[in-house]
């Protein structure tokens, strides 16, 4: 009985190791985008904006245009947006987060 408590003890253990290392991988698995996204959300635009200013991907422009929307910046917003090969946006600033966020969240690079 003792070794039959130890064996479920080890293997209920390593489920647990297992799924808080998989919950570990999995926000360390988001890609820069969200990451920036949920940090302008948290309050945090300064971070956001240093996370995508100096990338070079049509991602991170349209990521940006989307903070100098945010920041009230149209003209710099413009420039991200077109930067970004994306239509300048009129949504609400709740809408084009979403539309961002569900866009990047399966992207698997950066």
């Amino acid at each position: 009985k003792a070794m039959n408590q130890a064996l479920l003890w080890m293997v209920v253990s390593g489920l647990l190791s297992s799924t808080i290392t998989t919950n570990q991988t999995m926000m360390q698995d988001k890609n820069i985008y969200l990451l920036a996204l949920e940090a302008e959300q948290q309050g945090d635009w300064a971070k956001a904006h240093g996370m995508v200013e100096n990338m070079v991907t049509a991602e991170a422009a349209w990521v940006h245009a989307y903070l100098h929307r945010v920041q009230g910046d149209e003209c710099d917003a413009q420039y991200w947006y077109n930067r970004a090969v994306q239509p300048i946006c009129i949504t609400s600033l709740d809408a084009e987060w979403k539309v961002l966020y569900a866009e990047f969240e399966g992207l698997d690079r950066y």
